[in-house]
């Protein structure tokens, strides 16, 4: 077996037009759709970048015992286990937040891995002294400030950034192909081809930004808060169209790799697979980004497509069963012939590529610390903890790092050793009390704000705007959550927390 896994990071599934997306053209994501299974009701599980790809690798969600952070020595990675097993897997990647210390040990998995920098804050080209005049000038003073520590690193990465070719998805892209001249006729072998691309800063070549004009007439803005829309309308503008513009670059570079497919035949001995790790507001909901605010559908259900060899007659055909980023880890031993571990929550998806059908009930999702959600495909139900600022809650880990940095020496001091997990197979873990801004909140990827917890009919109202009264269906929603938390072994302080009963 052959496998490409090709994963984009932030790619809202409703900018692509197979998925109903009508701003953007996107025609080689129709290209893909047509060649491939589709997946509707596709959900992340724990939340961002880092925590998702924890999910990836491992087949189980972290989110209630974990904020961001690297895979711990008891992680059973699909990556390393292909590798054991003798297939030999390699990474592409421009995707910075790997070699912080909070992403660490994912790559190390790899039978060899290749890192294309000078994405967003990736601190890559030296210089002593940044010409901080000239990018307060050239950039919007959102995107300016020294108190966030990625904004100097991506303005001088920028500078290096002269032709279409020094982009970093560009990079990527070659590289990728790199692998496939030297390997495509070899047997068993497992290329993850990861683009950071679209997520923000929203930068890319002129020809594609073109085809959205806006009336914005300002410094340079493609870069977002992480907090409710308070921008003017042509600055909101501004951001779409870079965002559009960015979507547009991926769509037309992703279309190299069907071309590549197509003139080597490769659909004949090769899956492909390609995913996002999380969707992205752009407004909606008077949010920008993900994180803070709610995990409504355009964050939180995301585009996936399978073509596999076997399954050529079921391309172009769509799955409504409910399927979540973990599901990818099972899928891909199985892929392999590979033994799924028992510890592994995800279900394979191969079953699902001969016909449609049911896979989870539900799936639980979320953010550490913050509300922990549930869908069975037909409802969505946000349930936030009974008191934000006053909550009980511990990280669980063997590595204690955050995402650019180690726990600090008075939280380490403030842990303790526990018994560990079924999961964690006789290991012991740190208990650490969560990072706590002074009001209480926790710190999982940000300040967690609008927390009010809300049940939505997604048939009825399919952009969540609408919150109604069903006490029924909460009950039976809180009952699976339950039944969800318990099978993933929640630490016992997580139900209290939520107002819910073990």
């Amino acid at each position: 077996m052959k496998v490409v896994f090709l994963l984009f990071d932030s790619l809202n599934k409703a900018a692509l037009n197979c998925y109903g997306g009508t701003r953007i053209d996107t025609p080689n994501f129709d290209r893909l759709a047509a060649k491939s299974v589709r997946f509707d009701r596709h959900y992340v599980g724990s939340m961002p970048c880092m925590p998702a790809r924890r999910d990836m690798h491992t087949g189980r969600l972290n989110f209630l015992h974990r904020s961001w952070g690297p895979l711990e020595p008891f992680d059973k990675s699909f990556v390393k286990q292909l590798r054991n097993a003798g297939t030999y897997t390699h990474l592409v990647t421009d995707h910075f937040h790997y070699f912080y210390e909070g992403g660490g040990t994912y790559h190390t998995q790899y039978s060899s891995w290749d890192f294309v920098r000078g994405q967003e804050g990736d601190r890559w080209k030296a210089m002593v002294e940044p010409p901080m005049d000239r990018f307060e000038q050239l950039y919007h003073p959102h995107q300016t400030s020294p108190e966030d520590e990625r904004f100097v690193p991506h303005m001088v990465n920028r500078e290096t950034i002269k032709t279409e070719a020094d982009f970093p998805l560009a990079q990527c892209m070659a590289r990728g192909f790199e692998f496939l001249e030297g390997n495509r006729d070899k047997n068993n072998w497992f290329l993850q081809l990861e683009c950071f691309d679209p997520h923000e800063p929203f930068f890319a070549p002129e020809r594609f930004r073109k085809d959205f004009p806006t009336d914005y007439d300002g410094p340079i803005l493609d870069w977002p808060r992480y907090s409710r829309v308070d921008e003017s309308a042509a600055e909101i503008d501004e951001l779409r169209a870079n965002y559009a513009a960015l979507v547009a670059m991926c769509d037309e570079y992703f279309g190299k790799v069907l071309d590549y497919f197509d003139e080597h035949d490769m659909w004949k001995d090769t899956t492909l697979v390609v995913s996002t790790d999380h969707g992205y507001l752009l407004g909606e909901h008077d949010w920008w980004a993900k994180n803070r605010m709610p995990f409504y559908n355009e964050i939180a259900n995301i585009p996936l497509f399978i073509a596999h060899p076997d399954h050529a007659d079921q391309a172009g055909s769509v799955r409504t069963g409910l399927t979540q980023t973990m599901d990818l880890m099972p899928t891909f031993l199985d892929l392999f012939n590979q033994p799924v571990p028992d510890t592994v929550e995800g279900r394979s998806l191969l079953p699902l590529l001969a016909a449609d059908g049911p896979n989870h009930e539900a799936v639980l999702y979320g953010i550490f610390g913050g509300a922990t959600n549930i869908t069975d495909g037909r409802y969505t139900y946000f349930r936030y903890p009974v008191d934000v600022h006053e909550q009980e809650i511990y990280e669980y880990t063997l590595m204690p790092t955050h995402q650019r940095s180690h726990f600090s020496a008075e939280t380490l001091a403030q842990s303790k050793l526990t018994e560990g997990f079924g999961f964690t197979k006789g290991m012991p873990t740190l208990q650490i009390p969560a990072r706590k801004a002074p009001d209480g909140r926790v710190f999982g990827q940000g300040l967690i704000e609008d927390t009010t917890t809300v049940l939505y009919d997604l048939e009825m109202d399919p952009g969540q705007t609408n919150p109604i009264e069903a006490p029924e269906v909460v009950a039976r929603l809180e009952r699976q959550m339950v039944e969800l938390m318990q099978r993933n072994e929640a630490p016992v302080e997580s139900y209290p927390r939520l107002g819910l009963a073990p």
